[in-house]
């Protein structure tokens, strides 16, 4: 096995192009075939030599989720869980809100009905619940259906919030690859609604996979390693099976494809891990993935206004609508990321560092059994003393936590997604985000 690569590894800017490449096929998966672009024609009419190759596209969110694991495990290397938690929430939220709003705002403009996953103006109630990122355990309709991934990448971060917890080391992250693998297979046949919600089994091979090439990156092969991403890989090609028999576009899909499909996604980001893309570093990826994110929330609904409205107001053939609507949405999401969510990140950062510094100065306190000014206290002044002794003495003789190191690795940055971020040895995933 290799030495730890965290201060060698460079910037993973092909990373950062596969998750643009991620985004654009699920948009045009949704902008060509899981909607009707006149309200009642298959897509086949308009795009007949499209659609076929198009309807492969929602396996974008396959790719999101297997970048996903291994950014989450490279951004939070050698973190605190407070950290983890302002690095997560700073990254998901800010881009969130302001898209929900810009996607209200133009289904308001642009109603589009008929044909469609989803129609209709959202109400203040349902715009408020989906503002949490919590609709649907709330039982909330989404803004917009694409949601549902953030709702996956959630439940991921409680999990690996855990590991952080106790101190991300490589067996314990090992132990943690190979025991949700087990719990991901055997949960389904439990019939337990909790071990389906916290599991994650329709989409844990992915997380887990990427997590694994995570460390290959970090520290180098092992027989181990391969062995669970070969695992993943295996319980994913029956998962693809179950997805592409439940798009139904209105015309057959076979399932060969979509195996292919996958297994390229798991060679691809298994390169990355090897080291073998390190050369590449064009600026412009980085700019590419930082746009992934809000690009995906925004792109379906904003897209669907812009494709119906003009093809019942001009003769552009369809495929120059949907290039054009994705160019369109691209361009709303550089304004997202420069002008709001870049500095509403920096300030959710700040706010949240804050507040989780003042938790842990309050708890060192506590714990010291130290009394602040004008305080009420209970209890005989000997038994406080005690305490406070105990405590000292216990202080003096702890070793360092290995969950608290002296100095962040080199590849524990802040975010920039898995949705969904940069790629680097130290950015944070879209996704993050993505779908």
């Amino acid at each position: 096995m290799n030495r730890d690569r965290a201060n060698t590894s460079p910037r993973l800017a092909a990373l950062d192009g596969l998750r643009l490449f991620a985004a654009l096929a699920v948009a045009v998966f949704h902008l060509s075939v899981s909607w009707r672009l006149d309200g009642q024609s298959p897509p086949t009419r308009y795009l007949p030599d499209l659609a076929p190759v198009a309807a492969y596209g929602f396996l974008g969110v396959e790719l999101f989720f297997l970048v996903s694991g291994f950014v989450i495990g490279m951004s939070s290397w050698r973190r605190s869980l407070g950290e983890f938690f302002v690095s997560r929430v700073s990254r998901l939220y800010p881009a969130y809100w302001v898209c929900i709003l810009i996607t209200v705002t133009v289904v308001a403009i642009l109603p589009v009905a008929g044909g469609v996953p989803v129609s209709g103006t959202p109400r203040l109630r349902e715009i408020a619940a989906n503002l949490t990122m919590l609709q649907e355990p709330l039982g909330i309709p989404a803004v917009d259906t694409v949601y549902w991934t953030l709702f996956v990448e959630l439940r991921f971060y409680l999990l690996f919030a855990a590991l952080v917890a106790f101190g991300l080391t490589y067996r314990r992250t090992v132990i943690f690859c190979v025991v949700w693998m087990i719990v991901s297979v055997i949960g389904p046949t439990l019939d337990s609604k909790m071990i389906n919600i916290v599991a994650i089994p329709e989409y844990a091979p992915y997380f887990i996979a990427g997590i694994a090439m995570f460390l290959i990156h970090r520290f180098g092969r092992s027989p181990l390693l391969l062995a669970v991403i070969g695992f993943s890989w295996l319980v994913s090609i029956n998962r693809v099976e179950q997805r592409v028999a439940g798009i139904n576009p209105g015309f057959e899909v076979p399932t060969w494809p979509g195996i292919a499909i996958v297994t390229l996604c798991y060679l691809l980001v298994l390169v990355i891990a090897l080291g073998w893309t390190d050369r590449i570093r064009w600026s412009w990826l980085t700019t590419a993935g930082a746009l992934t994110y809000p690009f995906y929330l925004l792109h379906q609904r904003v897209g669907y206004g812009l494709i119906r409205h003009a093809h019942e107001r001009t003769s552009v053939p369809a495929w120059a609508l949907l290039l054009g609507a994705i160019a369109v949405v691209l361009g709303l999401a550089w304004l997202v990321h420069r002008f709001a969510e870049r500095p509403l990140s920096r300030w959710l950062r700040t706010v949240l560092g804050r507040a989780i510094a003042d938790v842990r100065r309050t708890s060192a306190t506590e714990a010291a059994g130290a009394v602040p000014d004008g305080a009420v206290t209970a209890g005989p002044p000997a038994v406080r003393t005690g305490h406070s002794e105990r405590f000292q003495e216990r202080r003096a003789g702890a070793s360092p936590s290995p969950r608290r190191p002296s100095s962040p690795s080199a590849s524990s940055t802040q975010s920039p997604s898995p949705l969904p971020s940069s790629s680097s040895s130290g950015g944070s995933t879209f996704q993050d985000a993505s779908r």
